[in-house]
């Protein structure tokens, strides 16, 4: 009989210390698990199998924490000789000959790659309605969302599946799935975690960023993957390795801004669960203050324009020639055009039409231009905000997970869902997800901690807080 896994990232590895388990016995656990619940969660594009089984060898006095532990990627983040489809027909059955850098960092640490998850298409999506092979379900409710893009990656690591998992976000793909499954997200700071080996949705936007079960184990994945990289320009040599452990740390003294104007823009249930988090907040000595940000469905609209101007741009590979699976036609054009009919899907099309219109001559002033221009203020608000604030505070999305199907036809509604997210995606900041509690349905809801650049650590000290504050996992 296969004894169950260690509840947590951290338990784990002080069971395979202490030897209590070996990391055979860590992986076949998770595997039974998986095959309970993989078909009913519909989260994986692809398991590691028998052949690629753990050792049942003792855990080196000297290995790394992540020694032995089992992860996700998400299906746009390269694994060599893996399927890496990013959810679309498009690259349907790709799979890379080398290793994202990330990749190459956990398992150079000892941890396993166990397996891929299901994405939007190419990170365009909050449900993961719009991946090719069909939706994930959220572990808490399988007839509502797990969230997207990362969703795939957030159901399992709530359903117990692995102990964490690597999304992308672009303008929430991390923090919103964590919200919607209960689990905790971390986006980085822009340019923290190397890029290379993820592929291009938004390039000014995209940053790779773990999910986990605790604030703990979110930022000894963090801790694990982020720092310099040559092969991705916007690398930052901004190592994270030795970051102090969140639950020793002291919130009492931090001033955290919570934006004026948000009880409007959530439900009820939200609304309430944001106000007993602040609560929990200022009982721990953390000093709360009203400050002024952009309006966010500014901060929505400019996002949408600068992403989809981007997406355009990086798409443009897929043509059947270069990138893609291709459909023969009579000339360039031709394969051209039926490539890409038979392999974007709907949402991937619309982004992809919104963002040539934004480029194209005669509107690229009226909207592109004026949406970059507005993202520097965005920029310059977050800034001002933060040179008072150690952190600021917001719900992660207006609602817990809705059902599946709910917004598929209204993409106006689906965008909303990221008002809270796409504003520290576009000044580039951290920002954090934690589960606070639950709607009148079970559901699961969050806050959004969103700090200074490359000071994930204070934002890791609050959110382990609030995880204590909450008592029983959300």
């Amino acid at each position: 009989m296969t004894e169950p896994a260690p509840g947590t990232l951290l338990e784990a590895a002080r069971a395979l210390r202490t030897g209590s388990v070996t990391a055979a016995g860590l992986d076949r656990a998770l595997r039974v698990a998986a095959d309970t619940r993989a078909a009913d969660l519909g989260c994986f594009t692809w398991r590691a199998g028998d052949d690629d089984a753990a050792p049942d060898t003792a855990c080196p006095a000297e290995a790394h924490p992540l020694w032995g532990i089992g992860g996700l990627v998400k299906d746009n983040i390269c694994v060599r000789g893996r399927p890496t489809g990013c959810g679309s027909r498009m690259l349907a059955g790709w799979r890379p000959p080398y290793d994202a850098t990330v990749v190459e960092r956990l398992v150079d640490r000892g941890a396993r790659i166990l397996g891929g998850t299901v994405m939007d298409e190419f990170g365009m999506g909050s449900s993961t309605e719009h991946a090719a092979g069909g939706p994930a379900r959220n572990p808490h409710d399988t007839t509502r969302v797990p969230g997207g893009s990362s969703g795939g990656a957030a159901a399992a690591v709530a359903a117990g599946l692995a102990y964490f998992a690597l999304g992308s976000d672009t303008g929430g793909s991390v923090r919103q799935p964590a919200h919607c499954c209960g689990v905790v997200g971390l986006r980085p700071t822009y340019g923290r975690v190397s890029r290379f080996g993820l592929v291009a949705f938004a390039s000014s936007l995209d940053q790779i960023g773990p999910l986990a079960r605790t604030v703990a184990d979110c930022a000894l994945v963090f801790s694990a993957v982020a720092g310099h990289d040559p092969r991705d320009a916007t690398s930052l040599d901004a190592p994270a390795e030795g970051m102090p452990d969140p639950a020793a740390g002291d919130p009492a003294g931090l001033t955290v801004g919570v934006p004026r104007g948000l009880v409007d823009r959530v439900d009820a249930d939200t609304a309430a669960d944001f106000e007993t988090t602040q609560a929990r907040l200022r009982d721990l000595g953390v000093t709360l203050v009203d400050v002024a940000l952009p309006d966010p469905e500014a901060m929505l609209a400019a996002y949408y324009v600068i992403a989809t101007a981007e997406a355009s741009t990086n798409l443009a590979r897929f043509d059947g020639a270069c990138y893609g699976a291709r459909l023969p036609g009579d000339d360039y054009l031709e394969t051209v055009g039926r490539t890409r009919a038979a392999g974007f899907g709907r949402e991937v099309k619309r982004r992809i039409l919104l963002g040539t219109f934004v480029l194209s001559e005669g509107y690229r002033e009226a909207y592109y231009d004026r949406a970059r221009r507005a993202r520097d203020r965005i920029r310059g608000a977050y800034h001002r905000v933060l040179a008072d604030c150690d952190a600021i505070a917001t719900p992660t999305a207006p609602t817990a997970a809705f059902p599946l199907g709910a917004r598929l036809d209204d993409p106006l509604s689906m965008y909303r869902g990221d008002v809270f997210t796409v504003g520290p995606s576009l000044a580039g900041l951290p920002a954090l997800s934690v589960p606070t509690g639950r709607d009148r349905d079970g559901l699961p809801l969050s806050v959004q901690l969103t700090g200074r650049p490359l000071d994930e650590g204070t934002l890791f000290t609050l959110g382990a807080a609030v995880e204590r504050g909450r008592g029983d996992p959300a």
